[in-house]
């Protein structure tokens, strides 16, 4: 990209270090890096290009200005431009708000999930190409996953958390549908106009896949338990696609375990995936889903 600055700053906000604050054309714009050898293959630019066009329009994202894959000869690393958008970082901006404020915010986190959520995919699975073709998770069991991605835990925690997972499966299979799942949604990822706490840009995208219309909302209100905000979510939610909210919390905390658990066995390697350890061990000692070791 011949106009593309090369002085890049690191934006704070993800623990990947790979999203830098450039210049193209004389304009700001977010360059986002794929090292050479990334784990998810060469075309990922070129996905996570194609996902922000598959929901753009019916949630707020950044207009994609060049997608360019890893030139392995070179060492030259795969780019993801995309233009700046005004607006503060939810998480910066929510613990600021009063009562009213935080309703306001929970609304429009409630609303962007269930737009999504409202975006039907055929089956689940990891977007796997330009075109957005489905590909296949390791598994679709909770257990499975669990033996799986956690085998350094001890036998009788690894047991328990087995058997809450039970019951969190069988929640999870009463629902048919596949859809559009961002998979990182969380106000860390959302730029907010702080007057009105509507989102102007939903960013990091790079998890995106076709899964279960309850994993948003789970990643919404997994670390963020304020009542308001909790109660916002989930009445914006179900006032798009429907259930009560007292389901759709339950199918939240079900939907979440996954991610909890893939989270866990990467505790060391950041903030997020450390408290995500902390959480799924009280979920097995507690076989509450809703377990909560924070204190207020």
């Amino acid at each position: 990209m011949s106009d593309l600055e090369l002085s890049l700053d690191p934006l704070a906000g993800g623990h990947s270090g790979r999203t830098f604050l450039g210049e193209v054309g004389g304009e700001r714009a977010v360059v986002r890096i794929y090292p050479p050898g990334d784990g998810r293959g060469s075309a990922a630019p070129e996905v996570d290009r194609a996902v922000l066009r598959l929901v753009r329009g019916l949630v707020p994202v950044p207009e994609v200005l060049e997608a360019r894959r890893e030139d392995a000869a070179s060492g030259l690393p795969g780019l993801l431009v995309t233009a700046y958008v005004p607006g503060e970082r939810g998480d910066l901006v929510l613990p600021g708000l009063d009562e009213d404020g935080t309703r306001r915010f929970g609304r429009s986190m409630g609303r962007v999930a269930g737009t999504l959520a409202g975006m039907p995919m055929l089956r689940p699975g990891p977007f796997v190409d330009p075109d957005l073709s489905v590909g296949r998770f390791p598994g679709d069991d909770l257990g499975e996953w669990i033996e799986s991605r956690l085998p350094g835990w001890p036998q009788g925690r690894r047991a328990s958390l087995v058997e809450a997972a039970g019951p969190a499966q069988d929640v999870l299979d009463t629902v048919g549908r596949t859809c559009v799942v961002h998979s990182d949604l969380n106000p860390k990822n959302v730029l907010v106009d702080p007057g009105t706490l509507e989102p102007t840009a939903v960013l990091d995208w790079e998890f995106a896949h076709a899964g279960h219309p309850w994993t948003d909302v789970g990643n919404l209100v997994r670390f963020e338990r304020h009542p308001a905000y909790v109660e916002a979510v989930l009445e914006a939610w179900t006032g798009l696609r429907g259930g009560s909210p007292e389901e759709l919390l339950a199918g939240a905390r079900a939907a979440d375990l996954w991610a909890l658990i893939d989270l866990a066995a990467r505790v060391g390697t950041n903030p997020v995936a450390d408290r995500a350890d902390v959480l799924l061990r009280a979920i097995a000692e507690t076989g509450d889903l809703h377990a909560w070791p924070f204190g207020d």
